[in-house]
């Protein structure tokens, strides 16, 4: 039987009648589960950035109430980009149409992806998501801008929430379970700042990067080899979270039943799955000390891939010394 078919009895009475709310077209959407909606760090967050909003835009004598209801037409997300970044968006202030709010939010939000030097890959949102009210997409946005333009305000650190993502296949919808984190864990993040060398890879010597990712993958292949497997680039290799399971479970000596993940994943729920799976494994062998999203390795983040790595480049490679 298809484990998602009896997945879907099973769910508990509230997520039951949430999945029949948001069936949606062929394809997938992931929401905040409804168990995690109350969270009082998720409400804290939020209440948060509703303040940060109404002072920032005090002057303007625009008050927001709600997140979800109040930024979707891209209004205020107009007044607040104009507000914090002197940006001057060539779109008008109000579109009173769904044809022009989207015109608008398209306008935004490449304006956002441009200030922020972010790649369409590391967008955690988007026209259609902002539109329809969608809080996850709407707080990661929210907190991206944030951060880059006033750096310093105090965000409520190490919130995460529940997610479901929903897939409508052919065969029915799926569903696959996840935790994301919305703000990262500040004593993670210091602890990582401090001992982490990545970020200065990254930052002022770029041009040793391929030196470490072939040393990684020297690494990689040395044990999934074994498996007939052969990898040549870790961007795109890792991201399904496949080899990345096989290599734990050649390192960690687990027996990986076929059933638990999906070996030929055909969708980023079934790879967020098998990413989550994976971190998993990581933390409960002691081996992951720091937060990580699933999200980013999932869209190919080598920075994060390069950091799971290390954890078990780190260990095994000291066995082996």
């Amino acid at each position: 039987m298809d484990p998602d078919f009896l997945n879907a009895f099973i769910q508990p009475p509230e997520l039951h009648e949430f999945l029949a709310e948001n069936v949606i077209a062929q394809g997938e959407k992931k929401f905040i589960k409804p168990t995690s909606s109350k969270n009082p760090k998720l409400e804290e967050l939020k209440l948060f950035l509703v303040d940060w909003i109404n002072t920032t835009l005090k002057e303007e004598h625009i008050v927001v109430k709600s997140l979800e209801e109040d930024l979707y037409d891209g209004l205020v997300l107009h007044h607040l980009l104009e507000n914090l970044g002197s940006l001057k968006l060539d779109v008008d202030k109000i579109a009173l149409t769904e044809k022009k709010q989207r015109q608008k939010l398209s306008v935004i939000l490449e304006a956002v992806a441009k200030c922020l030097q972010l790649g369409a890959s590391q967008l955690k949102w988007s026209v259609e998501s902002i539109l329809t009210k969608d809080l996850l997409s709407t707080l990661h946005l929210l907190v991206a801008i944030a951060k880059h333009f006033e750096p310093n305000l105090p965000i409520p650190s190490g919130v995460q929430v529940e997610t479901i993502t929903i897939e409508n296949t052919s065969r029915g919808l799926k569903t696959a379970n996840a935790v994301e984190y919305i703000t990262e864990n500040k004593e993670n993040l210091e602890a990582q700042s401090k001992d982490d060398a990545f970020d200065e890879l990254f930052s002022h010597a770029p041009d040793k990067l391929d030196a470490v990712k072939k040393v990684f993958l020297q690494f990689v292949n040395q044990h999934v080899g074994k498996l007939g497997l052969n990898l040549t680039d870790i961007e795109s290799q890792f991201s399904d979270g496949v080899i990345l399971l096989l290599l734990i479970g050649q390192l960690e000596g687990y027996f990986l039943n076929l059933r638990d993940f999906f070996l030929t994943p055909a969708s980023t729920a079934e790879m967020l799955h098998n990413v989550n799976l994976a971190l998993d494994l990581l933390a409960d062998g002691g081996l992951l000390d720091f937060s990580v999203n699933s999200e980013d390795i999932v869209n190919g983040d080598l920075k994060s891939t390069m950091r799971i790595l290390y954890c078990l480049y780190s260990k095994y490679k000291t066995k082996e010394t």
